[in-house]
């Protein structure tokens, strides 16, 4: 099943006397299911790709259909929505509240979204669990270490059970090994059924997903599948 749909995507930056093409007419089909990593220069588009796909930014022309919805045309209350029931975030650097508990981090979301306290509460502890925190619930980030942190965040893109997990350069603060077993736990995210999009521009990093997508001047300059994954 077709989970986004994305056609003759431009993404212009006005500057005032300068044009800033950041996409330049991508078109890209991501299935349900599938592991992909979004990589090229600074300055090839990524970043921009991943705002629009992650509904923070529009594009400037072209369509953009998430489950079979054309949100390029939806107004900011209703890409707020999408964004908060349909995509999980993951950040390079963490994004988390400093003065609040993991567990208070993990439940942001789900307040958004409107879930009762007791439903919040308790779903907040099983991500939490599932990503090997149960006995961190009650630190603030700064009593974590840098993986524990990503952890945290992880688990809050994980608490609204979204459709989709976009993760930005989520090793990007972190050392080697420490981003090794962060990756592990995105390969175990990504086998319990949720799809992945992730950029980064290592490509140890990348080699994890099964599909690799190279952006160059705002366009797709290639578009491998490295290994087949198997649906859920």
């Amino acid at each position: 099943m077709t989970l986004i749909d994305i056609e003759g995507v431009k993404k212009i930056y006005d500057l005032g006397a300068e044009k800033i093409h950041a996409l330049d007419g991508v078109s890209l089909k991501i299935e349900r299911g599938e592991y992909i990593a979004i990589m090229g220069p600074s300055g090839s588009g990524k970043s921009t790709i991943m705002n629009i796909l992650g509904c923070l930014d529009t594009p400037t022309s072209g369509s953009y259909y998430f489950e079979d919805e054309e949100v390029s045309k939806m107004d900011d209350n209703q890409l707020a929505g999408i964004r908060n029931e349909k995509i999980g975030f993951v950040f390079q650097t963490f994004n988390l509240l400093p003065r609040i508990s993991s567990l208070q981090n993990v439940e942001l979301p789900l307040i958004y979204g409107g879930v009762s306290l007791e439903s919040r509460r308790e779903r907040a502890e099983l991500v939490l669990e599932r990503v090997g925190l149960g006995d961190r619930m009650n630190h603030k980030p700064n009593e974590l270490s840098g993986g524990q942190r990503q952890r945290v965040a992880i688990a809050r893109a994980l608490a609204n059970e979204p459709s989709i997990i976009l993760a930005d350069e989520p090793t990007g603060n972190l050392d080697s090994k420490t981003g090794e077993e962060i990756m592990v736990l995105f390969n175990e995210i990504h086998e319990a059924g949720n799809t992945i999009i992730l950029v980064t521009h290592e490509e140890y990093i990348a080699e994890n997903a099964h599909r690799i997508i190279r952006l160059h001047d705002g366009l797709i300059a290639s578009d491998e599948v490295v290994r087949m994954h198997t649906m859920n």
